[in-house]
């Protein structure tokens, strides 16, 4: 299953925004400079502002994207 890099990252961003809606806080706003990376041979969608980054989600072999609460290191 091949997905674009920009349908993995529009969907990232719908995830993001519903994740914390469901907190009821105001989210920061992601720039874009957000990007799809692969590290280890693992795909990581990274969506980041000026402060770094705000939220990563790892795509599954089924395309899912799950979300992280710690990620590897060597996404800065």
């Amino acid at each position: 299953m091949s997905t674009s890099h920009d349908d993995l990252l529009r969907r990232a961003f719908a995830a993001y925004f519903r994740s914390a809606a469901g907190e009821g806080g105001v989210p920061l706003q992601p720039s874009k400079s957000s990007s799809v990376e692969t590290i280890d041979g693992l795909d990581y969608v990274v969506l980041r502002n000026v402060k770094g980054p705000l939220a990563v989600y790892r795509v599954r072999n089924d395309g899912m994207l799950k979300g992280l609460k710690r990620w590897p290191a060597a996404i800065q």
